[in-house]
């Protein structure tokens, strides 16, 4: 073959391969274009991720019912330790039955815009078209699209979301009121806590109230949840006054240590892995990248306040008593995530390791705080979950993602009603039917004398009969 030949064929297979590559790449530029116009999934598929998301944050979020049970159950005396069970596991049902009955509806139905509460209608159930998909066989594509159509996700997959968070609301109050307190006017307020209290202040809000109009902005509920807790526990903690013998007459602080602070650091644990179902469950959607991405962003703050909220109570806890305290460290790492809670979509995730050690600070200074006022305050719930629950909201104004004076005016609202409620509710138990356990039935333990049955019977250090 000549030279000349040769240059020809070589020529013929350049062309060729030219003509493939812009074949390629005319394929290559089409296809682009067509996935940037159908990138994402469709309605029914993001309906799909919503709900199954809202469920498992929710059952995340359930979880933390069994760290606030561990944690309470370790930081009593022995002899009130399956009383405080009791309770735990009784406030997580009344919140269930009491938020489908009428807590819901007050919370999220019909609120009006700007308004101050919602319907007083009766039970939260499927919409007429979700009770249609749930019971038809087989599924049309019709009955889905109009599913589908209605909302982005199941409607009883927002009830359960939102039911878990009622209940750690009233968990908060059990622990502060722990070793003194009668069982059944105790679930007598959780019942109303949960059916009325919480869901009207939590409309203002969340329920596209008055407050949401002004901009007040509470992501997870570092008030919304936690502080309403916490307020609903200060008054009753008032009111009931402090176990016998937690203060002397000097006012000095007579130290009662828990009963188990492995079985207190587990339910810590517990309650630091079902936050993340808390905090990242309030992005409230998981149908797009941008939600994804979102939730990943919420995951990381959420830990990272926690630990820094660990690690400054450990410090705090070190200079101020010489030795780091474990229950103090404890409740540090809970007050960073509660601290965290009202903003956890802040987008530098160094702004919430200071957001969370300032709450671990404030959570651990606020413990003395309290005793030299004497409110005794078993589990330190108070210095978490109130101080936290405030600062924390507070922080949301002053890193940015909303507006200070309008932080500062809603934590004062809710706190307001929350209070006043609180106190109102107390006072008419106590005047009818009484709050307290006498004399005899604190000393011998709340498990003899309201449970009838002892948590750790072979540790009894009273003589065989």
């Amino acid at each position: 073959m000549t030279g000349k030949a040769m240059t020809g064929m070589w020529r013929r297979v350049l062309t060729v391969f030219v003509l493939a590559g812009a074949v390629f790449a005319a394929f290559g530029v089409l296809g682009s274009a067509r996935a940037a116009t159908t990138i994402g999934v469709n309605d029914e598929i993001a309906f799909i991720l919503n709900t199954f998301m809202f469920l498992m944050c929710g059952a995340l979020v359930m979880w933390m019912a069994a760290g606030f049970s561990m944690l309470e159950a370790g930081m009593v005396r022995s002899k009130n330790t399956a009383a405080i069970c009791l309770k735990n596991i009784a406030i997580y049902a009344i919140a269930g039955i009491a938020y489908y009955v009428i807590g819901y509806n007050l919370m999220y139905t019909g609120v009006p815009e700007g308004g101050w509460v919602g319907s007083l209608s009766l039970f939260t159930n499927p919409t007429d078209a979700e009770a249609i998909l749930n019971t038809a066989d087989p599924v049309t594509d019709i009955e889905t699209a109009r599913v589908v159509g209605e909302s982005t996700y199941s409607v009883m997959s927002d009830w359960f979301f939102q039911m878990v968070f009622v209940a750690t609301a009233a968990s908060i109050v059990s622990g502060t009121l722990a070793e003194r307190i009668r069982l059944w006017p105790f679930l007598v307020f959780c019942l109303i806590l949960t059916a009325v209290i919480y869901p009207v202040q939590g409309s203002w809000s969340w329920g596209g109230g008055w407050l949401n109009v002004l901009g007040f902005s509470d992501f997870a509920g570092s008030t919304i949840v936690h502080a309403v807790g916490g307020w609903a526990a200060l008054t009753g903690a008032i009111i009931l006054g402090p176990r016998l013998g937690k203060y002397d007459a000097q006012g000095r602080v007579r130290p009662m240590p828990g009963s188990n602070l492995p079985l207190a650091t587990l339910g810590t644990f517990i309650l630091w892995l079902g936050w993340f179902g808390f905090n990242g469950g309030s992005v409230l959607a998981l149908g797009s990248a941008q939600a994804a991405s979102q939730m990943s962003l919420v995951f990381v703050n959420t830990n990272l306040a926690a630990a820094a909220g660990c690690l400054a109570a450990m410090l705090y806890a070190r200079f101020a008593f010489g030795k780091p305290d474990l229950t103090l460290v404890l409740n540090g790492a809970l007050a960073g995530l509660v601290s965290i809670t009202a903003g956890p979509d802040i987008g530098n995730p160094g702004l919430a390791i200071v957001i969370g050690a300032i709450g671990g600070f404030l959570a651990s200074a606020a413990v003395p705080m309290f005793d030299k006022i004497k409110i005794d305050d078993v589990v330190g719930a108070l210095s978490v979950h109130l101080v936290g629950g405030i600062w924390g909201t507070l922080a949301v104004g002053i890193f940015g993602g909303g507006n200070f004076v309008v932080q500062l005016g809603g934590t004062l609202a809710i706190g307001a009603f929350v209070a006043v409620c609180s106190t109102v509710v107390w006072l008419i138990l106590k005047a009818t039917i009484g709050i307290r356990v006498d004399e005899r039935a604190e000393m011998l333990g709340l498990d003899q004398t309201e449970v009838g049955l002892e948590a750790y019977p072979d540790f009894d250090p009273r003589p065989a009969r």
